[in-house]
């Protein structure tokens, strides 16, 4: 059995992760330190220029409320957020969103372009990074406002908000994977597969399955990535099989197959008690957060005098990352089991241990990924097994 890296390769993936091992260790710290920086220091002078703001910008587009089609607009958000001022709420989340931004931009664009383009993995242009990123705010802001509105809105008005608020979306939840297709295509352009050998392989492994799917697209990831992908989006009529096109350039027709194989495995789980889980853990999350901003408001922390304050959102932004930090490990945990399971499915499934293995080898090549990382960043939350776990499983007798 040939080794699954050259020692020259061996070398190449530890000095490409270990810059990321060294961020796994210190971001918590980081931003746990940036945290405390937010609540002792630079709350209420954010929220000042926030309120500057909104007023400056109040009297240069005031006339935009009483404006035939705007107006409309205006008494919506007045009638959500319960009276004026959320446009100084909005500016204050961004402006703090801003600012963690700018704070790890440096990182992000070394990590993420810089070590990328080193070792090989990545197709950004200066331009085309500068894109994504662009997206990726934009979305973040525009989610980021509806969470202000919605949150701290329905706070402010209703004693019970977590639960108006929490029922609906854990509702919500357990269909939104239905618009996983179009999500995607916010990033990256998709075709259909074209029609050929491998599409047939794709259709009659399905088949075989018993899955249905409404598609087979081909997303076009290379223009960003080298690495090698699939998945599976949608659920029931949207479900929709995705390969990027670096798989379909780099892996043959059958070791598809397996890649294929694996992701049905993950179709083919119990999803229910899961998505249960999550919105009852939803509604949790929103009970302590409505705990927290009651507290606040008695405690009278940055000069809040009642629930629904904006100058309240890093400490829910604390509470939050502390809740993920602590359930990563748990849920790492639970992923990396769904991730043996699925191969044992996909193997059963193509019945060829073979290109399965392939598959899993030319992924690690072309991913460069780490065969034995170290086993603090793997109980810290990996969603995988360490690739070489997972040959060792398959080649095991």
């Amino acid at each position: 059995m040939d080794p699954l890296f050259t020692p020259e390769q061996l070398a190449e993936i530890h000095a490409y992760h270990q810059p990321y091992y060294i961020r796994a260790a210190v971001d918590p710290l980081v931003r746990l330190g940036l945290s405390v920086l937010l609540l002792a220091v630079l709350v209420r002078p954010v929220y000042r220029g926030a309120t500057v703001a909104a007023a400056a910008l109040e009297r240069r587009f005031g006339f935009l409320r009483t404006a035939p089609v705007s107006r409309a607009f205006f008494a919506a958000m007045d009638r959500l957020w319960g009276e004026s001022g959320w446009g100084a709420a909005i500016l204050f989340a961004l402006f703090i969103d801003l600012a963690t931004q700018l704070l790890y931009a440096p990182a992000n664009v070394w990590f993420f372009y810089v070590l990328e383009h080193r070792h090989g993995l990545s197709n950004f242009t200066p331009a085309t990074f500068a894109w994504m990123w662009f997206k990726g705010t934009f979305v973040n802001a525009f989610a980021l406002t509806a969470l202000v509105v919605g949150l701290y809105g329905l706070a402010r008005r209703v004693r019970r908000w977590w639960w108006v608020l929490g029922v609906p979306v854990a509702l919500l939840m357990l269909v939104a994977s239905a618009l996983d297709p179009y999500r995607a295509r916010l990033y990256y352009d998709q075709t259909p597969l074209p029609d050929g050998p491998l599409r047939s392989g794709i259709t009659a492994l399905m088949r075989k399955a018993d899955i249905s799917f409404s598609d087979v697209v081909v997303e076009k990831t290379s223009v960003t990535s080298k690495r090698v992908q699939a998945y599976f989006a949608g659920q029931g009529p949207t479900r929709t099989i995705v390969l990027n096109d670096v798989i379909v350039q780099e892996l043959a027709p059958d070791e598809v197959l397996a890649a294929v194989a694996h992701e049905a495995g993950h179709v083919s789980e119990p999803r229910w008690p899961g998505r249960i889980a999550s919105s009852f853990a939803l509604l949790a999350l929103l009970f302590l957060i409505d705990q927290l901003l009651r507290l606040a408001a008695r405690q009278g922390w940055w000069g809040v005098q009642r629930v629904g304050d904006i100058r309240t959102l890093p400490l829910v932004s604390l509470l939050v990352f502390v809740l993920i930090s602590l359930a990563n490990p748990v849920s790492g945990a639970f992923s990396r089991e769904r991730e043996r399971e699925a191969d044992r499915y996909g193997l059963h499934l193509t019945g060829d241990r073979d290109a399965f293995r392939r598959m899993l080898v030319k992924a690690a090549r072309v991913n460069k990924m780490d065969p034995e990382p170290p086993r603090w960043v793997v109980l810290k939350g990996m969603s995988h097994p360490p690739i070489g776990e997972r040959l060792a499983t398959l080649d095991a007798p």
